[in-house]
């Protein structure tokens, strides 16, 4: 409910120890509740110290107190007061606009439904258990034509290429406009290859796999080796994944822990942050060993 505006000195020192004698002298020195509630704490002490000394007010001790605590409480009144006004006018409009849109929401609520529905569908296998999710990549050796709507490793390592070309070309733009170039393959270079229209690459699918890329260009012989066994096993290529963890780690460790040394001195992958995760087990096989 809306607060009771106070519109007198009696409703404004209600219940705060002030006597009628003392409000009566507060009135006859021309003060308001307007004038009162808008002052600061010294200028109200002052006001208090010029009754007491020059008006020869009589003030009680409670008083003293009791007419700074009842202003207080007025400005915390009123500042309460105007943050409610402002929710209800803000939940007023937001409840107009939701009524207005409603209908458009409700058929796009129906429409995602039934995609998602459709989602499902398409995750369940014949006998109505789900199965995990596909790949976009296919387990593939070094030359393997892969057709249909899977990749081959040659294709996802060629796109960490065509990063790099896109870094040199925000780093070309970036000194021509004057400001600090890239040094890394950021969101800036995410966004100018959408821009450019290749939109197909994308920040979570180029971190996803960045390790993988860093053992194809440290050791491209054992990548491609580690590729051709789960190739002839059949794996997806999440397992392919998660396999190109532990040659990086022996190759951290061979290099006194340095992984982002390793990711530096080398031209190609030295534009390219060390995942978090190969910086996790590399810190957890150092403590194993006790290095």
């Amino acid at each position: 409910m809306p607060r009771r505006e106070t519109r007198t000195l009696e409703d404004l020192f209600d219940n705060y120890g002030v006597r009628h004698q003392t409000l009566a002298k507060i009135s006859d020195m021309g003060f308001t509740v307007n004038t009162l509630i808008r002052m600061t704490e010294q200028e109200l002490d002052d006001v208090i110290q010029t009754m007491v000394e020059n008006f020869h007010i009589e003030l009680l001790f409670g008083e003293r107190y009791g007419l700074k605590a009842a202003v207080r409480a007025e400005k915390k009144a009123i500042e309460d007061e105007t943050e409610r006004q402002r929710t209800m006018s803000f939940s007023s409009k937001s409840e107009k606009k939701r009524r207005l849109e409603g209908g458009p929401l409700v058929a796009l609520k129906e429409v995602g439904k039934k995609k998602q529905k459709r989602r499902r569908l398409k995750e369940l296998g014949e006998d109505g258990e789900d199965r995990p999710r596909e790949h976009p990549f296919i387990v593939s050796e070094p030359g393997d034509i892969v057709r249909g709507k899977k990749n081959g490793l040659d294709y996802l390592f060629d796109l960490y290429e065509q990063c790099g070309k896109f870094l040199e070309q925000c780093q070309q733009i970036s000194k021509e406009k004057g400001e600090k170039c890239p040094m890394k393959v950021t969101n800036q270079v995410f966004r100018y290859a959408k821009y450019t229209g290749a939109g197909y690459i994308n920040k979570p699918k180029m971190r996803h796999y960045v390790h993988c890329y860093a053992l194809h260009c440290l050791d491209t012989e054992q990548s491609n080796a580690i590729r051709k066994v789960y190739k002839e096993r059949g794996e997806n290529v999440g397992a392919w994944r998660q396999a190109c963890y532990l040659p990086l780690v022996s190759m951290a460790r061979a290099n006194g822990w340095d992984i982002e040394g390793l990711f530096n001195r080398n031209e190609r992958l030295r534009i390219w942050y060390v995942p978090t995760k190969l910086r996790q087990l590399c810190h957890a096989e150092r403590i194993k060993h006790g290095e």
